[in-house]
Formats: structure tokens, C-alpha cells, sequence
């Protein structure tokens, strides 16, 4: 009974230090920056929130820096306010200018950063998002926002490793939000089968046609009734024949 308590306890302290390692090892993998939602359609405009976890156990996010995309300009980019947080908007020229809705676009953002006010930040423990809004969404398959995380304590998280498509995430990746193509607009043409629209030159036709129809046969009673009164206006006219 004791050798099978013994085995029991052993078993017990290796399945923690097991769930422990594995644990700590998908921590760090699963706090990293990230924008939401992950995915969009090209062309469309929308909002989306980089979300900002605090790795460190005892300092504070202070500064955040996200660079956009450079083969990926966006027409249009707006912040929403943070509450404790100042944000820097930097533009770039585009060279060459690319059409936008029907606009060159020669100007675009290039970076943002927000920074905590003294004695502020993400605290150890807690995360922050940052909103923005995003459009008209540029026609690539994915926008890399390759992002610098600064510490009270002046450590820096580089989040700048572009993801790479059926191998393993990388130690320090950086937000990517995924661009769909636009669906398709639906063809006008009717469906098979079903009957086709009728031409409103055929129904002024029609109405005239059923016009004149109507017009002749209101004559043609009117005359029947006239023949009918001078028959019976004949005939009280002519003597009666005496037997």
C-alpha cells in the first residue's frame, strides 16, 4: 500500500512539472502584439484595435511604435483617443502616386506611436488596445505592422518577424492582418427560366389596341340601337292591314 502511494505521488509531482513546462513555454508565444479582428476585405475601410499585453513583471508599457506597411499605402488613417496616451502620426511620400477612388495618392502614414503619460502605462499583468481605422484596405494578401514595445525599465519587444506560411511562428512575430479579395457583384442577367421582362413598348400596344376595340364596339351598339329605333318607328307608321 505504501510503494503504491509512493507511485501515485511520483506520478502526481511529474504530470505538474510537465503541465508547468508546457505552459510556460506556449506563454510567451501567446502574448505578443496583435491587431483584431485578423482579417478584411480589399478595398473596404474599417476599424481595427493592436492589441498590447504586458510581458514584464515589473515594469510598465510606456511607448508603443507601429510602422505600416511601405508596399502597402492606406488613403486614410485616423486614430481613436487612448485615455493616459498621447499619439505621433508620421507620413511618407508615395513615389510613384497611386490612384485611390479615383484620386492620386501622394502622401500616406508611415508610423504611429503612442506614448503613456508619467507614471502611466500597461501595467504588469494587463493589456491595452489602441483602435485606428484603416481605408480604403490596399489589393495585398496581408499587412504586416512590424511593432516596437518599450518598457519603464527601457527594455524594447521588437515584434518585427513576418510570419512565414506553414512554418512555425516566430519568436518575436509581428501583427498581420490578412486581406480577402472582394466578392464578386452578382450578374444582372435573369436566371434560366425565368420569363423575360416585358418590353413597355408592347404594353402601349396593347392598351391601344384594346382602346380601339372598345371605341368599336360602343359604335357598333350605338348603331344597333339606332337600325332598332327606325324599324320601330316603321312600323308604327304602316296601316294595319283589315282581314
Amino acid at each position: 500500500m505504501i510503494r503504491l502511494r509512493r507511485s501515485a505521488s511520483a506520478a502526481a509531482l511529474t504530470l505538474a512539472a510537465v503541465t508547468a513546462t508546457v505552459l510556460g513555454l506556449a506563454g510567451p508565444a501567446a502574448a505578443h502584439v496583435t491587431v483584431n479582428p485578423k482579417e478584411a476585405t480589399q478595398g473596404s475601410y474599417g476599424r481595427f484595435a493592436l492589441r498590447v499585453p504586458n510581458e514584464s513583471d515589473t515594469a510598465s508599457t510606456v511607448k508603443i511604435e507601429v510602422n505600416l506597411p511601405e508596399n502597402a499605402p492606406v488613403g486614410s488613417v485616423s486614430t481613436m483617443p487612448v485615455p493616459g496616451w498621447t499619439v505621433a502620426v508620421e507620413k511618407r511620400k508615395v513615389d510613384p502616386p497611386i490612384e485611390v477612388h479615383g484620386s492620386q495618392l501622394t502622401e500616406a502614414v508611415s508610423k504611429l506611436t503612442w506614448t503613456a503619460a508619467a507614471g502611466g502605462g500597461v501595467k504588469p499583468g494587463e493589456f491595452q488596445e489602441f483602435p485606428i481605422s484603416l481605408g480604403p484596405l490596399p489589393q495585398v494578401d496581408k499587412m504586416v505592422f512590424k511593432t516596437l514595445q518599450t518598457y519603464s525599465d527601457g527594455n524594447v519587444s521588437r515584434w518585427i518577424e513576418e510570419p512565414t506560411p506553414g512554418a512555425e511562428e516566430p519568436e518575436n512575430p509581428a501583427p498581420v492582418l490578412t486581406l480577402t479579395a472582394a466578392a464578386a457583384s452578382p450578374s444582372a442577367a435573369p436566371a434560366a427560366g425565368a420569363p423575360a421582362a416585358k418590353d413597355d413598348d408592347d404594353d402601349d400596344d396593347a392598351g391601344s389596341t384594346a382602346v380601339v376595340l372598345g371605341v368599336a364596339g360602343l359604335l357598333a351598339g350605338l348603331g344597333g340601337l339606332a337600325l332598332g329605333g327606325l324599324a320601330f318607328a316603321r312600323t308604327r307608321r304602316e296601316p294595319t292591314p283589315k282581314s
